[in-house]
């Protein structure tokens, strides 16, 4: 069915002729048979990863396979989300092993942009996690993977936006809990100098993640309340919440009704908001246990809550840089003051060690902004990613809309090693994305191509 499709950016939207299946013979026959495709879960990554003229609807892929309360292991196929994983394991007392943001995305969605959560610093990404998963390749044949088998297909699939196939089948490892509740401790930090000193201070608790206030300058520059988090004990828990310590959450939302015109969103309503979110803990430190949904999921409780970017969407812009280039850190916060780049969403997270094929985290400082497309914004993007690359950074291909070849190869240096796993098992680039055309790993005939020798960009003419 021929549709207009968008991720969570709302940016870019394209027509698409999107086919939904229950089944797994009938995904296979149209693979088979279809010309090109990219597999799309729920469509919560923020850009065009997921997005093509042929797109394979997961969504209805949803069903639970298996599920060991004894020792934490889930199995299902890829189409179901992490809200229904949660509700079946929570009040057995396990938990997701990695969680990002938002609990609405699909567990293939999970494995594709390989997401991390506030415990990247302890749990790593959620692949860590992952025993083996089933792969329909792009010739329809249906091939099992894991960290033992299949090696490369496994490493490739894990952060690579649905090029190596379609992913049917996961099983991963829970986190054992004794209760839904969060041991929460709140700090705000004068500066960035301070959040950053707490970040190291603070850095043995498992969770750990800090809003920021990109525009204000001066003394108070890169001021922020760091949020810290543990899974509550039995013990720590009030009289009340110990008569239903697996208690999940009451489902309390409420719906963004309409597009915010774009005038709304400006400086000063930003300035105006950091202002209020800052002066909203008035001590210096709070400590209390809520759900885990409010914590982890905040946002969840406004359904359609990007519609307050307004009617041309936004973009997600989130970059990493190493530990030691917190200058980078700086200067990237200090372009973005400069240009009026506030956004009533700036996270800041400390990575932990990692090392993979093509996963985002490095050890170091994350920060992700939403900003609502304008005119100019792209140019101001472009300059940031120099100083990102500079430091030796690199940016999130799940949040990316508009980043160009060159940044990508230069942040990635097993590039060339991954696209050369992707041809393996998709050699006619039937499997591609508006994103992956954009970014020439799925175009080798374009006048401009990546080398798999030395891994610069070279010209085919």
């Amino acid at each position: 069915m021929k549709k207009e499709i968008g991720n969570w950016g709302n940016y870019p939207v394209m027509e698409s002729n999107e086919r939904n299946f229950s089944f797994l013979e009938d995904m296979r026959k149209y693979i088979q048979t279809a010309k090109d495709f990219i597999p799309r879960g729920n469509g919560r990554c923020y850009g065009d990863a997921s997005l093509a003229s042929n797109t394979i609807n997961t969504t209805q892929f949803d069903k639970i396979l298996s599920f060991d309360p004894e020792n934490g292991i889930f199995e299902c196929q890829s189409g179901i989300t992490l809200d229904q994983v949660l509700e079946v394991v929570v009040p057995k007392g396990w938990f997701l092993p990695v969680t990002p943001g938002t609990k609405f995305i699909t567990v293939g969605g999970a494995v594709a942009s390989d997401v991390h959560g506030k415990n990247h610093h302890v749990d790593g990404c959620f692949s860590h996690h992952v025993e083996e998963m089933d792969i329909l390749l792009a010739d329809g044949s249906l091939t099992t993977c894991s960290s033992s088998l299949r090696t490369d297909l496994f490493e490739a699939t894990c952060g690579g936006m649905g090029l190596t196939g379609v992913i049917t089948r996961i099983m991963f490892r829970l986190k054992k809990i004794e209760t839904s509740y969060i041991r929460q401790k709140q700090v705000k930090a004068a500066n960035l100098e301070e959040v950053l000193s707490l970040f190291e201070e603070y850095k043995d608790y498992t969770y750990s993640v800090a809003w920021i206030d990109c525009l204000k300058k001066g003394s108070a520059f890169g001021r922020s309340i760091l949020i810290l988090g543990e899974h509550a004990s039995l013990s720590e828990l009030n009289d009340q919440q110990k008569k239903e310590p697996l208690k999940l959450p009451k489902k309390k939302q409420i719906t963004f009704p309409f597009n915010l015109p774009s005038w709304v969103l400006n400086s000063f309503t930003v300035k105006a908001f950091n202002f209020l979110y800052y002066g909203k803990n008035f001590k210096k430190e709070i400590n209390n246990t809520v759900n885990y949904e409010p914590f982890f999921y905040p946002l969840d409780a406004i359904l359609h809550w990007n519609r307050g970017y307004g009617k041309k969407g936004f973009v997600q812009y989130q970059f990493v840089v190493p530990m030691e280039s917190k200058q980078g850190l700086i200067a990237i916060l200090q372009k973005i003051s400069e240009k009026g780049l506030g956004s009533f969403l700036a996270v800041l997270k400390v990575f932990g060690k990692q090392e993979s094929l093509i996963g985002f985290p490095m050890e170091g400082y994350t920060l992700a902004l939403d900003i609502p497309v304008r005119k100019g914004l792209f140019d101001t993007l472009d300059e940031l990613d120099k100083i990102v690359l500079q430091y030796g950074g690199r940016l999130y291909l799940s949040k990316d809309a508009r980043m160009k070849p060159e940044i990508l190869q230069a942040g990635y240096p097993h590039l060339a090693q991954f696209l050369s796993i992707v041809k393996k098992y998709n050699p006619e680039n039937r499997i591609h994305s508006a994103q992956s055309d954009r970014l020439l790993l799925t175009t080798p005939d374009k006048a401009t191509r990546i080398s798999t020798g030395s891994g610069s960009l070279i010209s085919a003419d």
